[in-house]
């Protein structure tokens, strides 16, 4: 078993938007970097833990707990012309683009990014490094483990 952090705005996709949808469970779709592309598709498998963090809004942070749903399949947005996510050079014989299912598991009070910052057992995080942009990351054990069983 794997853990990442994907983060969302919330205005497209928030930890309530995916409480409430059908089954509980959204597709991750308009990732369009090829890292965060390769991660669903090459290394995220079904029950894999998430880390559901609210990005580019007032008070970013992890706001819920969910899991990989799905394994990765070919992102449907890059095929449509109005969306904005859409990609002229994909194709449905060859997509470039892929992204997995996501379901709920629990909401949890806003775990602030300040918050992620001080704990000595989170100096190391990805999405704690300077620079660091992608949507998705992986996540270790330990820091699962800290944040899920300490912060959440």
């Amino acid at each position: 078993m794997r853990y990442w952090l994907m983060k969302s705005e919330p205005d497209e996709a928030s930890i309530d938007d995916l409480a409430a949808a059908p089954g509980a469970t959204l597709p991750w779709t308009g990732v369009r970097n090829y890292q965060a592309r390769n991660f669903m598709r090459d290394v995220m498998q079904p029950g894999d833990g998430v880390l559901f963090y609210h990005s580019s809004c007032p008070q970013p942070g992890i706001a819920g707990i969910a899991q990989v749903a799905s394994s990765a399949y070919p992102d449907p947005t890059q095929f449509a012309p109005d969306s904005p996510y859409y990609d002229p050079k994909a194709s449905a014989e060859s997509p470039r683009w892929m992204l997995v299912d996501v379901s709920f598991v629990r909401k949890i009070s806003l775990i602030p990014l300040a918050a992620l910052r001080v704990p000595p057992e989170l100096s190391e995080m990805r999405i704690l490094v300077k620079g660091n942009r992608l949507s998705i990351t992986p996540v270790t054990a330990a820091e699962w483990r800290f944040i899920t069983g300490k912060l959440a």
